[in-house]
């Protein structure tokens, strides 16, 4: 017989925010290979959006937070973790609906697939931190 050994919520919110780091990843690494992509990112666009500073910095500070997620659901308290990773997780999902309303609508299948994941993962992140298991 197996043993199944019962893996951390803490572990696991650190998994979740793995994965999740490896589809942002893979998603813009995929979109490289779109026809023209490069040559809009050469030019500094995307999607019909100009990069500026602030547009930058903001992504740059989007693509960190599941970083320091996977460091801070190791290291802090359950009370704390818990509201955090509810917080980062409803903030990625309000970003990944906000961002379906910007620059080109005829995405590619393949990023609807991903952002369909992204959306899974981060509804599973809110889900196990929101049931945290607590003692009676």
């Amino acid at each position: 017989m197996l043993i199944d050994p019962k893996i951390n919520v803490k572990i696991r919110l650190a998994l979740f925010w793995i994965a999740l780091m490896f589809l942002y990843i893979y998603n813009d690494i995929l979109s490289l290979y779109q026809p023209g992509h490069v040559k809009e990112l050469a030019e500094g666009y995307s999607q019909g959006m100009r990069f500026t500073q602030p547009i930058l910095l903001g992504a740059a500070i989007l693509m960190v937070l599941p970083g320091l997620m996977v460091l801070l659901c190791v290291t802090l308290k359950a009370r704390a973790n818990r509201l955090v990773n509810i917080i980062i997780g409803m903030f990625h999902i309000l970003v990944l609906i906000a961002t379906q309303f910007i620059g080109e609508q005829d995405l590619w299948f393949y990023w609807r697939f991903y952002e369909l994941l992204e959306l899974i993962l981060l509804f599973l992140i809110i889900r196990l931190a929101w049931k945290w298991p607590s003692t009676e």
